[in-house]
């Protein structure tokens, strides 16, 4: 299937030439940098406060570095806003520069290599909704997250802070050091669940912690009680869940405090999520994401698949197809399937018309080709409906789109379906 091949071709060239990502004129390198950000409570040393900790983690593939001397040296800029609960007031604000340098170019464009930095703020119990910019200091790409928070009064008596998901443990001569998952992201390879939080108690004491950690999409959990000592003020409490099986989907991991007796005293929770090893995050649902392959994978490939008996076969003839797209063996990484996805996610956010993005027409052609190198516009010409004309140069080829209804659904002048297996089905 002669499609195919020319798929493999462009995903790897031509988005780097690309003049325009799609219709309304972005550019497929002016997204903002990718990071991830993450917070928990702590009991503060102020009176009637509660410690919020925001850890922001930023991959060295996202941001620019410019080469100076013998190293490579990039930054970006960081602003905190905390608003009330309905965002019509800043309750206060903070700003700071973060750089960073690595001698090693192919360090600058990992993922897995990134900056970690975090900040305290002593806040009232409430409901706060807090944004966070991020803007590269060489490209001037900006992204922002916002989400909302609610901070509780912590016991002095006795309480708990938010658990924190661990990424690994660094030891050297100074001893060791905790390295937060501040993705909350565990893959389908993780096969023990680490974490860590504080208790606080106003006295020595026997307690039980039970640990939960339960499927929300499957519907499955799992238990863990542990026994622990606590002394009077600060307890720091190290924990692994054994034996875990991660599926794609969305996690919750919940601590209870129960006393001798078996009363709970308090309670925190961390809700995470699962992805494939390897994989972009993007990909959150196995079945989904196999009939999102319908664009690149032939009906046979695709039906293999589909066909497996258990989830863990299925997933090992998905992984077994995108290995083989690799262009080079001797590394993990796979360019291919990263820009497809991509592909995918981007046509779902942008050109959902009446349905599933990807699969409208205007989604089949970008996944398919990628952005084109130019993108003619005609939303209000005089006696015609909006219409644009996406020209690819590189294959001397251009698609005409139509909105017919008035309401975004472009669909191509003259289509062969026949030339998209899959499609329209």
């Amino acid at each position: 299937m002669k499609k195919f091949g020319l798929i493999l071709f462009l995903l790897i060239t031509h988005t780097v030439s690309a003049q325009v990502e799609y219709s309304s004129g972005v550019n497929a390198l002016s997204g903002g940098p990718l990071f991830y950000i993450d917070a928990a409570d702590y009991k503060s040393n102020l009176q009637n406060k509660t410690r919020l900790d925001i850890f922001i983690q930023v991959p060295y593939s996202q941001i620019q570095f410019i080469k100076k001397d013998n190293s490579f040296n990039a930054g970006y800029n960081v602003t905190l806003t905390f608003y009330d609960n309905e965002k019509k007031n800043i309750l206060t604000e903070r700003i700071w520069k973060e750089k960073v340098t690595s001698k090693d170019f192919a360090e600058t464009l990992s993922r897995s290599n990134y900056n970690l930095s975090y900040r305290s703020f002593d806040l009232n119990s409430g409901s706060y909704i807090i944004k966070c910019i991020l803007e590269d200091a060489d490209s001037k790409r900006t992204s922002s997250r916002e989400f909302p928070v609610t901070i509780d009064m912590i016991s002095d008596t006795l309480g708990l802070s938010d658990p924190m998901l661990i990424a690994e443990i660094l030891k050297d001569s100074t001893g060791e050091r905790i390295v937060p998952n501040i993705s909350k992201i565990v893959t389908n390879e993780t096969k023990n669940l680490s974490f860590y939080f504080e208790t606080y108690s106003d006295k020595e004491r026997d307690v039980f912690f039970e640990y939960y950690l339960e499927n929300l999409k499957a519907k499955r959990s799992t238990k863990q009680l542990s026994p622990q000592h606590l002394t009077a003020g600060i307890n720091t409490i190290y924990f692994t869940l054994d034996s875990t099986d991660f599926t794609l989907g969305d996690y919750i991991l919940k601590i209870m405090l129960k006393s001798n007796d078996w009363k709970e005293m308090t309670s925190s929770e961390k809700k995470f999520y699962s992805k494939i090893q390897g994989f972009p995050n993007s990909i959150v649902d196995l079945d989904k994401a196999v009939e999102h392959m319908i664009y690149i994978g032939s009906p046979d490939e695709v039906d293999y698949i589909e066909d497996a008996e258990t989830y863990d076969e299925k997933l090992n003839r998905f992984l077994a197809f995108w290995d083989k797209k690799k262009p080079n063996k001797q590394t993990d990484e796979n360019p291919i399937l990263y820009e497809y996805y991509r592909r995918i996610d981007y046509a779902n956010k942008n050109f959902k018309g009446l349905g599933e993005g990807w699969r409208s027409d205007m989604g089949m052609i970008y996944v398919t080709f990628g952005p084109p190198n130019h993108v003619e516009r005609h939303p209000i010409d005089p006696d015609s409906k909006p219409y644009e004309i996406w020209e690819y140069y590189d294959l001397n080829r251009s698609f005409v789109f139509l909105d017919q209804t008035g309401f975004g659904d472009y669909r191509l002048v003259n289509p062969d379906y026949s030339r998209w297996p899959g499609y329209r089905q």
